[in-house]
């Protein structure tokens, strides 16, 4: 029996850039989420579920990149704006591209802000079934510094949240890359 896509168990995934890799490769955690979730939950029930990819691009204070100092122009600007949103593009496209080869139904779209507070306003928003995350698993003294989008989900997402930690051959010498 075919399921249709209005009856389909909606899954919501935070996907991120790598931060060893960049743009346009996913995060360890972020592609390691959405196989585990393939894997485990889809599994070969492809018309039952519709994944809708979220990717937050966290706006850098200046919109520089870490320079200390630039002029910049109008078009410099509209350059960057530009730059940004075919950077999450491409890497949503990764997500978008896997859907398609094995037939799952997929959105994705791309927002701007503080991760933790995008991510839980769209599940508001959007009321899927599941929210998957992925997790760099850092101890409790990492997460003081860099503290962790997944937890903050799994507090406040107004969904089911499902976290899913690297695994340990994955993790890369500093444990905050991704």
């Amino acid at each position: 029996m075919a399921t249709s896509e209005s009856t389909a168990t909606r899954i919501m995934m935070a996907v991120n850039e790598s931060t060893i890799r960049g743009y346009p490769h996913p995060s360890i955690s972020s592609r390691g989420a959405f196989e585990w979730t393939l894997q485990k939950i889809v599994q070969s029930n492809t018309s039952g579920f519709k994944f809708l990819f979220l990717h937050v691009q966290v706006p850098d204070e200046d919109g520089f990149d870490d320079m200390d100092s630039i002029y910049a122009s109008t078009e410099d600007f509209k350059n960057m704006k530009h730059r940004d949103r075919t950077r999450g593009l491409h890497l949503l496209e990764y997500f978008v591209t896997r859907c398609h080869q094995i037939g799952v139904a997929c959105e994705a779209w791309i927002k701007k802000g503080d991760p933790k507070e995008v991510i839980c306003h769209e599940v508001k928003r959007i009321q899927p079934d599941l929210l998957v995350v992925g997790s760099r698993g850092l101890g409790p003294f990492q997460r003081v510094f860099v503290g962790t989008v997944s937890e903050f989900c799994v507090k406040h997402a107004e969904c089911p949240v499902v976290t899913i930690k690297r695994r340990p051959d994955e993790t890369p010498q500093d444990p905050v890359d991704d």
